[in-house]
């Protein structure tokens, strides 16, 4: 008997952008919470199979960064080696690029924890929700999409900077059947104790073939970048650096998921980039992993 088609997300509003961009507003069927996820598909014929897709979270952040990429090199793979693929990207209902209190708890991995508010007179600040944002994904978002065009089951990617990264890495360890290549771009893989590394040495690859693609820029190591020595908060950030250790933890993170069967993964550190600037670079190398014409 066929399974009961799952129940569609509430959609509370929706738009038009940038250069084909749809938006639309979307209530959690679970928890009510209404975020906004963007849809970017390519001109042009469908492939039979649907489209490859790209998931990306920080949506607001990084949907324009990314059509603007696809529209300049997919039309010349010969060139670039990037072909065509459907953007999908998860955000909030907001005008700036980030809501720091919803991202937190959305990309924090269970079982989190609360921390000061950001600003005075807020709430505190949770982490812990990625179960549910994973279910959002996987389930309202999908099921939505599938009501608007048609992805590609073999080919779908999943990327995320920062707090996005940390999250792609514990779904993909909890969930390795969710996509087939997966992005994590300066992954906070130290944070709250490093408790992400528990769920990788549990990992079981096993019959799944996973692409893994990890990295940070190059001012993410145990350096300052050029313009923030001898700044008033350069000891506060060396000292940061030293517990984050964003670059050399992506590294090792990488080396280590290599070794596993069925793991293609691989590590790369973008030039003179900081933990805020590497974010177009890094959504740049997310398409032609995700988008590569031929491999």
């Amino acid at each position: 008997m066929d399974r009961p088609a799952p129940p569609l997300p509430d959609l509370i509003a929706s738009g038009r952008g940038h250069a084909g961009l749809e938006w639309f507003d979307l209530k959690d069927t679970a928890s009510g919470a209404v975020r906004r996820v963007f849809l970017w598909l390519p001109a042009g014929d469908m492939p039979k199979a649907g489209w490859p897709a790209l998931f990306m979270s920080d949506g607001n952040a990084v949907i324009a960064t990314a059509i603007d990429a696809m529209r300049a090199q997919a039309p010349y793979p010969s060139g670039t080696n990037l072909g065509q693929g459907a953007l999908i990207a998860i955000g909030y209902p907001t005008e700036d690029a980030y809501d720091p209190f919803r991202r937190s708890w959305d990309l924090g991995p269970p079982p989190g924890a609360t921390y000061p508010p950001f600003w005075p007179d807020t709430p505190e600040v949770r982490t812990g929700g990625g179960a549910e944002f994973a279910r959002f994904i996987l389930e309202d978002v999908r099921a939505f999409l599938a009501t608007r065009t048609r992805l590609d089951p073999t080919r779908q990617g999943l990327f995320g900077h920062s707090f996005g990264g940390l999250f792609a890495l514990w779904l993909m360890f909890n969930r390795p059947d969710a996509f087939t290549h997966w992005i994590a771009a300066s992954p906070s893989i130290t944070w709250e104790d490093s408790f992400l590394l528990q769920h990788r040495d549990a990992f079981d690859p096993a019959g799944y073939e996973i692409r893994l693609l990890l990295s940070a820029g190059e001012w993410e190591g145990n350096e300052l970048a050029p313009f923030q020595r001898g700044a008033e908060d350069a000891e506060k950030r060396l000292a940061a650096k030293k517990i984050e250790r964003t670059l050399d933890a992506a590294r090792q993170m990488a080396a280590d998921l290599d070794r596993l069967p069925g793991v293609s993964a691989r590590y790369e550190t973008y030039p003179a980039e900081t933990h805020m600037s590497v974010l177009p670079v890094a959504v740049n190398r997310a398409l032609h992993f995700a988008f590569a014409a031929r491999s």
